[in-house]
């Protein structure tokens, strides 16, 4: 029996739309083109991932990208086994053999050199040199290559080159739109549309703040984290306490001054 549009939708993995991104992807996968995603940690550029991955029926291969990953960590290499050598893939090249979805999130963190074997690949090309191997593989249809970065505080000294970044559709991510938030929040843990909402002003609150110096503010990420919490038992309070205020700081007299907004905006909850 044919499943209906709504079911398969309601089957996907949540996402509330902001802006017509999710027509942007499919139009990107579907012209098979790569696809830069940018925004603050927290606002859904991952879900967002996740999401197409599995409404466009892709595999996906997820690389949390860090400073040690090598491009051998990528596309793969030979390894001992029993006194013989044989070539083992790395996620890059799965996901090209494949056809999958390959997200390569906070891109920046991984060396420029190691990014620059993804060049191939996210241009008209749509190969991936395997030098160790002397194989020159084509992606395989339905193949999409999607990297993301957090173009903010910590990052401003990094980014991508302009080599690297030119070969992508970009797509700019910011925190919803307080009522989108707010349904997020609330279908992401189960608290109540009063819990979530206090919960948004927060949030809205804490991202006007200039005057203390956090690399982050609050993202819809922590107020889910904190709605899961009110929903365990904790008073709203304790639950900003805990999966905000002492989550975005260490800084003793940031940290009295976050609680002061939280318990303006919450408190008594």
């Amino acid at each position: 029996m044919e499943m209906s549009s709504a079911r398969l939708l309601s089957e996907l993995p949540y996402y509330a739309e902001q802006a017509g991104e999710c027509r942007l992807f499919e139009r990107t996968h579907a012209s098979r083109l790569p696809l830069l995603i940018k925004g603050p940690t927290g606002c859904g550029k991952t879900r967002l991932v996740e999401h197409m991955a599995a409404r466009l029926g892709r595999p996906l291969v997820t690389v949390s990208c860090h400073d040690d990953l090598s491009a051998a960590d990528l596309v793969g290499r030979h390894l001992i086994e029993g006194g013989d050598t044989r070539w083992c893939d790395g996620p890059l090249t799965r996901a090209v053999r494949s056809g999958a979805i390959l997200y390569l999130d906070e891109v920046v963190e991984a060396r420029k050199d190691t990014t620059v074997v993804l060049h191939p690949l996210a241009d008209d090309r749509r190969q991936l040199p395997i030098e160790r191997t002397g194989e020159l593989l084509d992606a395989a249809p339905g193949f999409m290559l999607v990297i993301s970065y957090n173009p903010g505080y910590q990052n401003l000294l990094k980014g991508l080159k302009p080599s690297t970044r030119q070969r992508f559709v970009a797509l700019g991510l910011g925190y919803p739109k307080p009522e989108v938030e707010q349904s997020i929040v609330q279908a992401e843990s189960g608290c109540t549309a009063e819990q979530a909402s206090r919960l948004v002003r927060l949030a809205q609150a804490l991202r006007r703040l200039t005057e203390h110096d956090l690399e982050e503010t609050a993202s819809t990420r922590l107020l889910v984290m904190a709605a899961r919490l009110t929903v365990a038992g904790l008073s709203v309070e304790q639950a900003c306490q805990a999966a905000i205020v002492d989550a975005l700081t260490d800084d003793a007299e940031t940290a009295v001054a976050l609680a002061e907004v939280v318990a303006a905006v919450v408190g008594g909850a």
